[in-house]
C-alpha cells in the first residue's frame, strides 16, 4: 500500500518537474529570439547596445509573458472551480470584455490617464462584469455544461458591442485597438510592471485553494462545513477578474489561455485546485511562451500578434476538449499512477444527479 502511495506521489511530481525544466530552458532560448541578434559573448563582454536591448526589451518581455501565462491560467482555474463548469473562463465569463469596457471609460473620461489609472477602471468593470455573469447563471434553473459558457459569450458580446459603439461614437476606435488584440511587442521596461500584480493574486489563490474546492461543491455543502459561500465566491471571482484586468491593461486581450490550460492539466491530475494550481501556472506560462516564440519567428523579421497564434491553437484544442468533456465529463485521463483528485468523484456525482 505504501509503495502505491509513493509511486503516486512520484508520478504527480514528475509532471511538475518536467514543466519547470522545460519552461526554464525555453525562457532562456526566448531571450535570444528577435529582430536584433543577441549573443552571450557580447552581453558578458559589456556591449552597451546589446545590454540595453536585453534589459529594456527582452527581459521585460519574458517576465510579462510568464506573468500573463501564470495569471490567466490560474484565473481560468478559479472561475471553473467556483462555477462548477469546465467551460467557464475569463473569455467565456465576460471578464475580458468588461476589462476592455473599463479601459474605454478611462480613455473617455480621463484622456491623460496613466496606465495605473486605466487599471483602476479595468479592475472595477472586470469585477462587476464577472459578478453579474455569475449572478445571472445562478438564476438559470436548467443549464448544462455548454449552456453556461454560451450565456457568458453572449453577455460578453453585448458588453463588446456597447464598447465598440462608444468607441465609434467618440472616435476612440484607434486608441482602443491596442487592447483588443493581445501582443507583447510594446512591452518595455517601465510600462509593463502592472502585470506583476498577477503573482501575489495567484499566491492568494493558493492560500484559499481549499475554500475554492469546497465552494465548488455547492452552496449546501459549503454551509455544512462552515465555509461562507457567498464571501468565498465573490473573493475568488474578484481575484480572477483582477488578474485578468492587469493582463488586459498591459498586454491586451488574449483568449483561450484560461479555458484550455486548466482543462488540459485537470485531464491528467484531477480537479483539486491545490493539487493542480502549480502545474496549471507552469503550463500556462509555457503555453504562452511557446505561442509568443512562434509569433516572432513565423514571418520574421515581422511579428504576429500572440492573440492570433493562441487563437489558432486554442480553437483546435477547445474543440478537442469540448468533445472529451461531453463524452467523459470531469473524468481524468489515467496515465500510470496519475488519477483524479479527491473532489472529482464528488463533483461528477453531483453532475450526474443534476443531469438526472
Amino acid at each position: 500500500m505504501s509503495n502505491k502511495k509513493e509511486e503516486t506521489s512520484i508520478a504527480k511530481y514528475k509532471l511538475t518537474a518536467a514543466l519547470a525544466v522545460l519552461l526554464l530552458v525555453l525562457s532562456g532560448v526566448s531571450l535570444f529570439v528577435g529582430v536584433i541578434d543577441l549573443d552571450l559573448h557580447s552581453l558578458f563582454g559589456g556591449d552597451a547596445e546589446q545590454m540595453k536591448v536585453f534589459l529594456v526589451s527582452r527581459l521585460p518581455r519574458l517576465l510579462a509573458i510568464l506573468c500573463t501565462g501564470v495569471g490567466m491560467s490560474v484565473a481560468g482555474l478559479i472561475m471553473q472551480q467556483l462555477c462548477m463548469n469546465k467551460f467557464v473562463s475569463p473569455t467565456t465569463g465576460a471578464t475580458i470584455s468588461s476589462a476592455q469596457f473599463g479601459i474605454l471609460l478611462a480613455l473617455l473620461f480621463m484622456p491623460q490617464s496613466t496606465l495605473w489609472s486605466r487599471a483602476v477602471f479595468a479592475f472595477a468593470t472586470a469585477v462587476l462584469g464577472t459578478w453579474v455573469f455569475v449572478w445571472f447563471i445562478q438564476r438559470i434553473q436548467f443549464k448544462d455544461a455548454v449552456m453556461v459558457p454560451l450565456v457568458g459569450i453572449m453577455f460578453g458580446n453585448v458588453i463588446g458591442g456597447v464598447t465598440n459603439y462608444l468607441a465609434y461614437k467618440y472616435e476612440m476606435t484607434q486608441a482602443l485597438s491596442s487592447w483588443l488584440v493581445g501582443h507583447f511587442s510594446v512591452v518595455l521596461a517601465g510600462n509593463y510592471e502592472l502585470v506583476w500584480l498577477a503573482l501575489p493574486l495567484v499566491a492568494l489563490a493558493f492560500v484559499f485553494a481549499n475554500h475554492f474546492n469546497i465552494v465548488g461543491m455547492g452552496k449546501d455543502f459549503s454551509q455544512n462545513l462552515g465555509v461562507p459561500y457567498q464571501l468565498v465566491l465573490f473573493m475568488g471571482l474578484s481575484i480572477a477578474a483582477m488578474i485578468t484586468a492587469s493582463v488586459v491593461v498591459v498586454v491586451g486581450s488574449i483568449s483561450y489561455i484560461g479555458l484550455i490550460v486548466p482543462n488540459i492539466i485537470a485531464m491528467f491530475k484531477g480537479d483539486k485546485i491545490r493539487g493542480t494550481l502549480v502545474d496549471t501556472a507552469l503550463f500556462g506560462a509555457l503555453f504562452v511562451l511557446v505561442c509568443d516564440m512562434l509569433a516572432r519567428v513565423v514571418i520574421a523579421p515581422y511579428e504576429l500578434p500572440i492573440e492570433l497564434i493562441v487563437g489558432i491553437i486554442g480553437s483546435v484544442l477547445f474543440i478537442g476538449l469540448l468533445l472529451y468533456r461531453l463524452k467523459h465529463g470531469r473524468k481524468a485521463v489515467r496515465l500510470g499512477a496519475a488519477h483524479s483528485g479527491g473532489c472529482a468523484g464528488v463533483v461528477s456525482a453531483q453532475e450526474r444527479g443534476a443531469a438526472g
